[in-house]
């Protein structure tokens, strides 16, 4: 076993994706939990999702499933996917205080028939209007991700946040991009769950400094408390850290976008609500979909709480929204998931 870790990997030796042979090997843990559900996404007999569909992937990193062979063998793959070109100390010292999560995401409600029922709530202008509030906080759990303003907005997005996922960035910027839009704080719901997609460097320098309950102590967020911004429900039993084999699965199995052989490779990567979503497939029974993009996103604002100015969705170079939406309606045909699609 290799006791060092391996020479620094540099993008810009890569003018695409590089491809490695273990690139589609990835963790899996125990076996799933088992379901009674019989309307269970795991039951789907649809083949090209039953291929591609892996029930026990590693969804959470943490400090007892990470040593120098795992290191080596994740320093292949750009972030968030791996930790090419990270220094193994800058990341490690974060990633030793990360605690294996005390209990699973997400488990059936009590007195239930032990179906899990999710509602994904994305950003998208479609739900301006839609009057989905009541129907959306009837599910089990909500997860929401990024600029989850649900003030003002609940008859049409509901008010109830069960997950929710971040980067270090969208719970920061948030609080000044959407200020103006009544936004004052992340969901903070009691009991709430909170994943984190690890992103880039910030994100592991943002890690440190909430694990030890200190300012950050170097990069964008140098001197910032990370505890404040959870508004009290930051609680170490229900904070995870999504895992680079996840991330890398869900890219490299449904959304494997033809830019990863483009110049700019590197920056491609599905959205924080395709991760999202993805994550709701892995620990939900039934998932339904609302606020995503759809055939008819044309007709509707880039974000809900855009609610009287219209604004264009705009595409940009690191995410595949055609390919997102595209995938999103297969899987609704598929009957995978049910996606909100408007009226």
């Amino acid at each position: 076993m290799a006791e060092t870790p391996m020479p620094i990997l540099y993008k810009i030796n890569f003018t695409k994706l590089p491809q490695w042979d273990f690139d589609d090997v990835y963790n899996q843990d125990a076996p799933p939990r088992p379901t009674a559900c019989a309307q269970s996404l795991r039951n789907s007999d649809n083949e090209n999702f039953k291929k591609a569909f892996l029930p026990n992937i590693r969804l959470f990193l943490h400090k007892d499933n990470i040593n120098m062979s795992e290191w080596n063998r994740l320093s292949h793959f750009n972030n968030p996917f791996g930790f090419m070109e990270f220094k193994y100390d800058d990341v490690m010292k974060s990633v030793k205080l990360i605690p294996k999560p005390k209990e699973p995401l997400l488990l059936p409600k009590p007195g239930g028939d032990g179906c899990v029922r999710c509602a994904v709530v994305g950003t998208g202008g479609i739900l301006n209007g839609s009057k989905k509030g009541v129907e959306i906080d009837g599910h089990d759990y909500v997860f929401r991700m990024n600029g989850a303003i649900t003030k003002g907005f609940e008859e049409d997005v509901g008010n109830k946040t069960s997950v929710y996922v971040h980067t270090a960035h969208s719970i920061t910027s948030s609080l000044y991009i959407l200020k103006k839009h009544g936004y004052k704080a992340a969901p903070h719901d009691e009991g709430i769950k909170y994943v984190m997609i690890p992103e880039g460097m910030r994100d592991y320098q943002w890690l440190e400094g909430l694990l030890k309950g200190e300012k950050v102590s170097a990069g964008p967020y140098r001197k910032r408390l990370p505890r404040t911004y959870y508004s009290g429900q930051y609680n170490e039993s229900r904070f995870y850290v999504l895992h680079q084999d996840f991330l890398r699965y869900v890219r490299n199995r449904f959304l494997k976008s033809p830019n990863l052989n483009k110049r700019y490779w590197a920056i491609v990567r599905p959205t924080n609500g395709a991760f999202t979503l993805f994550l709701a497939l892995h620990t939900c029974d039934t998932v339904d979909a609302y606020g995503f993009m759809s055939e008819e996103f044309k007709k509707y604002s880039n974000y809900y709480y855009d609610k009287y100015v219209k604004t264009r969705v705009v595409f940009y170079s690191n995410h595949d929204y055609t390919q997102e939406k595209n995938t999103w309606k297969n899987l609704h045909n598929s009957k995978i998931l049910n996606l909100y699609q408007g009226v």
